[in-house]
C-alpha cells in the first residue's frame, strides 16, 4: 500500500499479521488433506474483533474503519493476509456486505444479517459465478420466479467460496423486473452444496444446486435491477484481489531476489550476472506498476469516482497478466528447488492463478474497458 499510514493502521495491519502467523503457517497451509476446512470459526471470529469485516460497513450498523476510508483499509487487509497466503472467507464475506450496505435502506431490512456479519457471528459468500458460462454478474441463468409471498429460485452456482463453511448465500437471480439478489440460508430446503477442487491450497470452492428453493419477499436485497449494486460489489472484490496478488508478488520476488544473492554459481552469486539483472529489474518494474494500478483502483473505488469501473478493470487486467509472468520468471531463477513441494513459491503461484481466474479474466476486463470506453 501507499507510504504514511497511519498509528491505526499500522496497528491494523500488525495484528492482522500477527493472528496470521499465530494460526497459519505455509507450512500448515501445505499440510491441509483434502476435505479439511481451510479455517475454523473461532480465527474468522477473532478477526471480526479486529475489524476484518467492519471496513466497509457504517458505525450505525456496527462497523467502521480505522481512517474512514474503508475500501483502501480493506486493500491494506487484504495485502497482508495476500501475503500469508490466509484462508478465510475475507473476500466473500466483504463482497456480500458491499451489496447489504448499497441497499440498506431500500426493500426489505437486512440490518441483523450484517451486524451478525461484521461480527464474525456468520459468513456469507456471493454465489454468482454459474457452470458452463462466461462471466456475466448481471445475466444470471439461476431464475427467480414469484410465487405466493416469495420467490422460487431454481438452477446452479458454481466457484462459490466457502460454500461448504458459508452460514447465507447472496444469489444473482434473473427475475421479470430484472437481475436481483437474494440472501438464501445455505440450510435451506432445496439447497444443495458440493465441494469442488481447488488450485489454491489453502481456500474451498463448491458448487451450489438450488433445486424449487422457496423464499419469502424478505429475501430480496433491495430491489429488482441491481445492475449498479453488482457493479460495486464487482470492484470491490477487484480491488481486495488485486491488493491480494500485489503482496502475493512482493513475497515471491524477495525470495527469489534473496535466494540471487545466496546462490553462487562459478564463484559469484546469481544476482552479479548481468543478464539476471535485467530480468530482476524488469520484474521490479511491473510489480510497481501492479501497485500503482491497485492503489488508483482503490482509491476510486473508495471516492466512488466516475471512473472507477475503468480504473479497476485496468487493475484486474494488468495485474492477472503480469503475476503469472513474475511469479513463473520466480519459479525460473529458483531452478530445480522451485518446482518442489517443499518449496514456497508454488504455494505463491497457485493463489495467483487462481486470483487471475476469479470475478472476471484480464481478457474479460479488457473487453469490458472496450465497453466502457465505447459508452
Amino acid at each position: 500500500m501507499e507510504l504514511g499510514l497511519s498509528p491505526d493502521q499500522k496497528l491494523f495491519q500488525a495484528s492482522a499479521k500477527g493472528l496470521l502467523e499465530k494460526e497459519y503457517s505455509l507450512d500448515r497451509i501445505r499440510d491441509m488433506a483434502d476435505g479439511e476446512p481451510r479455517w475454523n470459526r473461532d480465527w474468522w471470529r477473532q478477526g471480526a474483533e479486529l475489524g476484518w469485516a467492519a471496513a466497509i460497513v457504517p458505525e450505525e450498523l456496527g462497523g467502521g474503519s480505522v481512517s474512514g476510508e474503508g475500501v483502501r483499509d480493506l486493500a491494506l487487509l487484504a495485502e497482508e493476509l495476500g501475503a500469508g497466503l490466509a484462508p478465510g472467507p475475507l473476500l466473500p464475506v466483504n463482497v456480500v456486505l458491499a451489496g447489504l450496505v448499497e441497499t440498506h435502506g431500500t426493500g426489505p431490512d437486512h440490518t441483523a444479517e450484517i451486524e451478525a456479519l461484521v461480527a464474525g457471528e456468520s459468513v456469507a459468500s456471493w454465489a454468482v459465478y454459474e457452470p458452463g458460462r462466461e462471466w456475466s454478474p448481471v445475466a444470471p441463468g439461476l431464475t427467480a420466479t414469484p410465487a405466493a409471498g416469495g420467490f422460487v429460485l431454481d438452477g446452479v452456482k458454481d466457484r462459490v467460496e466457502d460454500a461448504g463453511q458459508a452460514d447465507l448465500l447472496l444469489v444473482t437471480a434473473a427475475t421479470p423486473e430484472g437481475v436481483a439478489q437474494f440472501l438464501v440460508p445455505a440450510s435451506a430446503v432445496g439447497v444443495t452444496v458440493s465441494p469442488q477442487w481447488s488450485l489454491d491450497l489453502s481456500r474451498s470452492f463448491g458448487e451450489v444446486r438450488f433445486d424449487g428453493v422457496q423464499v419469502t419477499a424478505d429475501a430480496m436485497v433491495g430491489v429488482a435491477g441491481a445492475d449498479q449494486v453488482i457493479e460495486r460489489q464487482l470492484q470491490i472484490a477487484v480491488v481486495i484481489q488485486c491488493a491480494e496478488v500485489c503482496a502475493v508478488l512482493d513475497r515471491a520476488f524477495a525470495m527469489t531476489r534473496q535466494w540471487a544473492f545466496d546462490r553462487y554459481s562459478f564463484g559469484r552469486p546469481l544476482a552479479s550476472y548481468q543478464a539476471l539483472k535485467h530480468r530482476f529489474a524488469d520484474m521490479r518494474t511491473w510489480l510497481e506498476a501492479c501497485h500503482a494500478t491497485t492503489q488508483a483502483a482503490a482509491a476510486a473505488v473508495q471516492e466512488r469516482s466516475p471512473n472507477a469501473a475503468e480504473l479497476a478493470s485496468v487493475a484486474k487486467s494488468y495485474v492477472g497478466d503480469r503475476s503469472l509472468v513474475i511469479l513463473q520468471d520466480c519459479v525460473q531463477l529458483h531452478g530445480g528447488i522451485g518446482v518442489t513441494w517443499e518449496h514456497d513459491l508454488h504455494l505463491y503461484l497457485r493463489r495467483a492463478t487462481l486470483d487471475q481466474a476469479l470475478y472476471g479474466t484480464p481478457q474479460d476486463h479488457r473487453l469490458r474497458l472496450a465497453d466502457l470506453a465505447a459508452i
